[in-house]
């Protein structure tokens, strides 16, 4: 059996590395997307949860709270009570910022001295919110030091804003956008050789041929599945390469976690690929069905709209979605120094989609042989 699937093996590489189209696609469009996307992306605010850290009672502390209320970009969901519920709400991403204003500020205020403190903490996740959010907040300052200045005949700006970022001291925006990318260049990669694989053999006549070996499907289909599984882990690993030496992208967490994370990932892209390759007939169709689920997928997966504000019914469909749990992994990774054990609900998922999927493409396949 391994001796058959061997041969098959090096079939499949032969067809891909010797066909200039394949060549072409397994090259030339993971490096431009890496350089065009990595340099391009942006996003946009729409919410902003935050929480209060109030220890001061004073009238000029429940002022600034009013303000950051009433602002349009931010919505309290949160009042925190003690020092440790910081951590925890960070953490968990149930707020993307913390107000903190300490127990002396009014009293600073109203003793006239010349600056009071208060702290910002940021999620520096998602670095390019974080920066949004930080502008919002330096402008609810801004108005309130100025307000608070004419009505006690001040000079200088009475509240002094102290920030702090989590996980992504610097804010660099690079540093959440590129990681993400190694998922979205992946998916597209493995996709389109595994829908294509199978396609490829009906439209060029040499599928027939095959029904005629000493192959069985499931030999067949695991030597459809380990070519996109080899090429999908390498592509990644390339790109994982770029992010960390050419992007200068720190790699906090565990490299062992990172490739558990690829190799599951990889394996529930290719059990889909070889559902959407078994239903084609032409190499055309291979494409479009592929290009039918990369899109959605990219889209539900809180690449750039988080999951969290869309509509409790497209939630639930995220959970199909290999690369939704992939994106949590490589940046869990990346920025927060994730390991094995923290990552276990992540891994599950993948895998649990991966034999589904496999499985319909083997039924599939099957069907279509006799």
């Amino acid at each position: 059996m391994w001796w058959r699937i061997q041969a098959l093996l090096i079939k499949e590489f032969l067809s891909l590395l010797k066909d200039k189209k394949s060549r072409f696609v397994l090259i030339v469009p993971p490096l431009v997307q890496l350089f065009l996307l990595s340099y391009a992306a942006t996003y946009d605010l729409n919410q902003l949860p935050i929480a209060i850290y109030n220890e001061d009672r004073g009238s000029a502390a429940r002022d600034l709270i009013a303000r950051f209320n009433g602002a349009p970009a931010f919505r309290e969901v949160l009042r925190i009570e003690r020092q440790a519920q910081i951590a925890a709400a960070l953490d968990s991403k149930q707020v993307l910022m913390v107000l903190h204003i300490g127990q002396t500020f009014s009293r600073d205020l109203l003793g006239g001295r010349q600056s009071a403190p208060v702290q910002i903490l940021l999620d520096g996740r998602d670095s390019n919110t974080a920066q949004i959010a930080l502008g919002y907040a330096r402008n609810v300052i801004s108005q309130f030091n100025s307000d608070w200045a004419r009505q006690h005949n001040q000079t200088g700006p009475p509240a002094e804003l102290r920030i702090r970022a989590w996980f992504n001291p610097n804010l660099e925006s690079r540093w959440f956008i590129v990681p993400g990318i190694v998922g979205l260049l992946t998916l597209v990669v493995t996709m389109t050789v595994a829908a294509l694989s199978v396609a490829r053999e009906r439209e060029q006549g040499t599928f027939d041929q095959l029904l005629v070996t000493p192959f069985t499907p499931a030999e067949i289909l695991i030597g459809k599945a380990i070519p996109g599984l080899i090429i999908g882990v390498a592509e990644a690993s390339f790109s994982i390469f770029m992010v960390v030496f050419w992007f200068q992208v720190p790699l906090l967490g565990s490299l062992a976690a990172l490739y558990i994370g690829i190799v599951l990932y990889v394996f529930s892209v290719i059990g889909a690929g070889l559902m959407i390759s078994s239903l084609s007939v032409t190499q055309q169709q291979g494409l479009l069905g592929g290009f039918l689920v990369i899109v959605p997928g990219v889209i539900l997966s809180g690449y750039a709209t988080p999951i969290e504000n869309m509509p409790e019914l497209v939630q639930q469909l995220t959970l199909v979605n290999p690369l939704r749990y992939f994106l949590i992994i490589i940046r869990g990774v990346f920025l927060e120094g994730l390991g094995i054990a923290d990552l276990i609900d992540q891994y599950w998922p993948l895998a649990l989609i991966g034999l589904c999927c496999l499985s319909c493409a083997g039924w599939l396949f099957r069907k279509r042989m006799y």
